[in-house]
């Protein structure tokens, strides 16, 4: 199997229970989790030798952390540890027509203020196949967007396939601060992913008269922006998810694709998923199951039907991270959708 590194924050997680709102909670449900640290336990599910790469704090709550990245089979030796604090983010989940709403307690998190110097990134991709890291560890502080792009150098010295997830993020920072940054960055990835509002927000590419409230898809405007995102950043694939909300507990997923080689598109077979259980890390469940599916040597057509089923799954799942197995992504890849108790 092959060794894949991802870089980002991981947080603390509160969410309500049972669907409440703020106002109604007297407790709060805990688990950990990030875009990163989710896509390392996708792939660490799947049988691949994942790392995920980050600072925490030296104290219980950092401990925590980094257990429970040790109880998906991530390996956490190269994780330093230092800074104030480890980022929180609070969950209520939405239902129906209501949307789930996330409040940011991330500032001064430890990864914010880490450096190139907390890291022997030669040690870390030394026989490292794939580097993926999202357009959220950037947005996190300055410091974090430097130590990205110094990652991303370390990586091709390596000749290390790089990844990366848009997942553009408002509440962390403008979309012009986000292009500045991550047109930088861009030069050093091969595998761009993301979904309308990341392509557009992050990199300026508007797929025609795409509207995923409406639940309208326009998918000759995705193959024009693949086209024109492959002429400027010379991308090896363009990938994009295809979310039509229908409510917060009902959505229609499916995915796109474009080669720069063949010059094929493709649009995935699409799931009715409903009800939903949790949809975080949904993106990340979805990017884990691409680079895996390339990662052992799929097609790329193939390699998407493989992201997309994993992400399907994700969804009737709480929590940030996609606990399923490579049987049960195949399973329902072939066509099982049924739900029957498996005996």
């Amino acid at each position: 199997m092959a060794k894949v590194v991802t870089m980002g924050e991981i947080m603390l997680r509160l969410s309500t229970g049972n669907y409440q709102r703020f106002l109604q909670a007297d407790e709060f449900d805990v688990c950990y989790g990030g875009g990163e640290a989710n896509v390392a336990v996708s792939l660490a599910n799947y049988g691949h030798d994942a790392e995920f790469v980050t600072k925490v704090p030296a104290n219980p709550i950092g401990d925590c952390a980094v257990a429970a990245l040790r109880k998906m089979n991530v390996q956490t030796q190269n994780i330093a540890r230092g800074g104030e604090r480890l980022g929180i983010y609070f969950l209520e989940t939405g239902a129906a027509m209501r949307a789930s709403n996330v409040v940011y307690d991330r500032a001064h998190s430890s990864i914010s203020t880490a450096v190139a110097e907390d890291f022997d990134f030669d040690k870390i991709f030394d026989g490292c196949d794939w580097f993926h890291f999202t357009g959220i560890t950037p947005a996190i502080s300055d410091a974090a967007a430097e130590l990205t792009e110094a990652a991303l150098k370390a990586a091709k010295a390596k000749g290390v396939k790089v990844s990366c997830d848009l997942n553009f993020r408002k509440k962390l920072w403008t979309s012009e601060k986000a292009q500045r940054v991550m047109t930088n960055l861009m030069k050093y990835v091969d595998v761009c992913i993301g979904n309308e509002e990341d392509a557009e927000k992050v990199l300026g590419f508007k797929p025609g008269k795409t509207d995923v409230t409406s639940g309208e898809l326009e998918l000759a405007g995705y193959k024009s922006i693949f086209e024109q995102m492959v002429e400027k950043f010379n991308f090896e694939y363009v990938v994009s998810s295809l979310r039509v909300s229908h409510s917060a507990s009902d959505n229609g997923w499916s995915a796109c694709i474009y080669s720069r080689d063949t010059k094929e598109f493709y649009h995935s077979r699409e799931y009715r998923i409903s009800p939903i259980i949790d949809r975080v890390g949904g993106g990340d469940s979805f990017a884990g199951g691409v680079i895996c599916g390339m990662l052992d040597g799929k097609d790329f057509k193939a390699a998407l039907e493989f992201g997309v089923a994993a992400s399907a799954l994700k969804h009737t799942i709480p929590g940030d991270m996609n606990i399923v197995s490579r049987a049960e992504v195949d399973s329902l890849v072939g066509g099982d959708g049924s739900g029957r108790v498996q005996r």
